[in-house]
């Protein structure tokens, strides 16, 4: 029995409101965890969602068998996928955990049913999740945006002044949380939080707040998001009150009037504005940005257009999972026209992403499939203001979706999760179901299983981490002897051959070994230390040929390292083998 149903009917308020609080907090942590260390800064951060994810599915209880098949069923294809199209040359990881990043998000899917199912309080978890995560979000990035945020360490960053992201260390990922979170504060808004003095300044302060924030970021995609819930937001008001003038009813008013939320629009640049004129030194403001563009060879359309060349050299099963950045190194003469200029390991639109790695059928299956659950739900019917609040966040998502990768990371894994959950329930299983004991169990070993993967890969990542440490930071028992003692990881086998790599000098005696592991190697990182070593190692072995080639590749995809290494110089070592 959840968490909450053992207390549905007790006149404890104080325990059902802690219970509330926790379901809270397990949405905000995810985007709140300020932990990044080891060779995958982002691992923390992943396995602290899977951790919420559990523990919420487990508060949620019976409930969260409600979650309809067809919704599953995508899901596991998308896995299925995955599987079928790995890449053999990186090993079991990468399809690991993206089969893990599904698996995760079904038991998301779980415990959204079971908001959709829940009564009282409950129904506002998600939203009031969101609104915490996105003010203290909001409060860290404006005191990183004016360098104030070094009083706070360990708890936050300071990236330099004229930058804020929060713990979310990427500023579209933090306009995108600020955004979820407008979202979130209007279905708190319907919930009728403007009924006193106090609540209306309450909600318009974090309404500026996160304004305030979103414009910090200096994120273009941001301001998109800004433009589409503010607009769409007026839209559903206006129609709200034709509607109740239609019927002449005095039906409740649940959004802000429509001129109210369309002048978030000009506030936002008023505060995009006005924020680098505090800063006493020249940054980089949301207006430079906007009229400046992105720099030489970093624009979209060429990173869309290089992948686009590549997908069409394997339109049906595509490069692998996790091969984008090896196509995108070794297949450069492909381009005709300008190079992306940095590794390109995502294709920042997820169509295209699906495409150019498992191929153009199966991101049709992908894509396809919840094309179809979306129109199928007709979203554009929608009145109940919860499943409103779900398609706003997920629209959210997706759109960043369309321009970069936040399902790939913990935090809009949960979200996205969750707002499926929300939109795609079952029907209502009997009463005589969920009394069984077998209903009871199937969240609870969802739940310890995802737990237990958590465990393990904590474990495996501390471990494995070591050897990217100085000697006198390492635990104990890996001060000595650390590359021996971290071999045999399955999940992170990768980041301990680059380690591996990165530490042995290339010689004669040792050539054949270190070439066949930087050919490998290669393929999960293709920089300039592992091309520089497979290049070594192959004028060793007598492989002339391939070493022209692969100088050849080197000096496209990172001319300014080819120089140095062609003067004797030593390449950028700032990061840790």
């Amino acid at each position: 029995m959840g968490f909450f149903a053992m207390h549905a009917g007790a006149d404890d308020a104080a325990r059902q409101d802690f219970s509330f609080l926790i379901c809270s907090a397990l949405i905000a942590l995810p985007f709140l965890f300020p932990i990044a260390s080891g060779p995958s800064v982002n691992v923390w951060q992943q396995l602290i969602s899977w951790l919420c994810v559990a523990l919420l599915c487990l508060l949620m209880g019976p409930k969260c068998l409600k979650a309809r098949l067809a919704l599953i069923g995508w899901l596991g294809a998308s896995a299925a996928l995955i599987m079928a199209l790995q890449s053999p040359s990186l090993g079991l990881g990468p399809w690991l955990s993206g089969v893990a990043v599904v698996s995760g998000i079904c038991v998301a899917v779980s415990a959204g049913a079971g908001l959709v199912h829940g009564h009282g309080r409950v129904r506002n978890v998600l939203a009031n999740g969101l609104l915490l995560a996105g003010a203290v979000s909001a409060a860290l990035g404006l005191l990183q945006y004016y360098e104030l945020a070094g009083m706070l360490w360990p708890w936050t960053t300071e990236p330099g002044v004229g930058q804020a992201f929060g713990n979310l260390r990427q500023r579209n990922q933090f306009a995108s949380l600020m955004g979820m979170s407008l979202v979130a504060a209007l279905w708190l808004h319907a919930g009728r939080w403007n009924e006193s003095l106090k609540r209306r300044l309450l909600w318009r302060g974090a309404i500026l707040l996160l304004l305030t924030g979103a414009a910090a970021s200096t994120s273009r995609t941001g301001l998109l998001e800004i433009i589409t819930i503010a607009s769409v937001a007026a839209f559903l008001a206006r129609q709200e009150r034709q509607l109740r003038a239609a019927l002449n009813t005095t039906a409740v008013i649940r959004l802000p009037a429509p001129w109210v939320l369309l002048s978030w629009i000009p506030l936002y640049f008023a505060i995009a504005w006005l924020l680098p004129q505090l800063t006493g030194s020249s940054v980089d403001g949301m207006m430079r940005r906007l009229s400046e563009g992105a720099p030489a060879g970093h624009s979209r359309l060429i990173l869309w257009h290089n992948v686009l060349t590549l997908i069409a050299e394997r339109p049906w099963a595509g490069w692998g999972w996790g091969e984008l950045s090896f196509a995108h190194y070794t297949h450069s003469a492909l381009y005709l026209g300008p190079r992306f200029v940095e590794i390109l390991d995502n294709a920042h639109n997820l169509p295209l992403h699906l495409a150019v790695e498992l191929g153009i059928p199966a991101a049709v299956v992908i894509c396809g499939g919840f094309l179809w659950l979306l129109i199928a739900a007709r979203p554009w019917r929608e009145r109940e203001p919860l499943r409103i609040m779900a398609w706003g966040l997920l629209g959210v998502i997706v759109l960043h979706s369309l321009l970069e990768y936040p399902l790939w990371y913990g935090p809009f894994q949960l979200v996205f999760g969750l707002c499926l959950g929300v939109l795609w329930p079952a029907k209502d299983l009997p009463s005589a179901v969920t009394r069984h004991r077998w209903a009871s169990a199937v969240p609870v070993i969802a739940s310890v299983t995802l737990i237990a993967i958590v465990g393990y890969a904590s474990w495996d990542y501390l471990r494995i981490s070591q050897i990217y440490l100085p000697r006198d930071e390492r635990l104990p028992a890996y001060k000595d002897n650390t590359l021996e003692k971290v071999q045999g990881s399955w999940l992170f086998a990768n980041q301990v051959r680059f380690a591996e790599l990165t530490l042995t000098p290339v010689t004669q005696t040792n050539a054949t070994d270190v070439h066949t592991l930087a050919k490998r190697v290669l393929h999960f990182s293709p920089e300039p230390r592992v091309i520089v070593k497979l290049i070594e190692s192959a004028e060793l072995l007598g492989l002339h040929e391939e070493a022209r080639t692969e100088a050849e590749r080197f000096s496209i995809a990172f001319p300014l390292e080819y120089g140095l290494w062609i003067e004797g110089r030593p390449l950028d070592s700032s990061a840790e083998p």
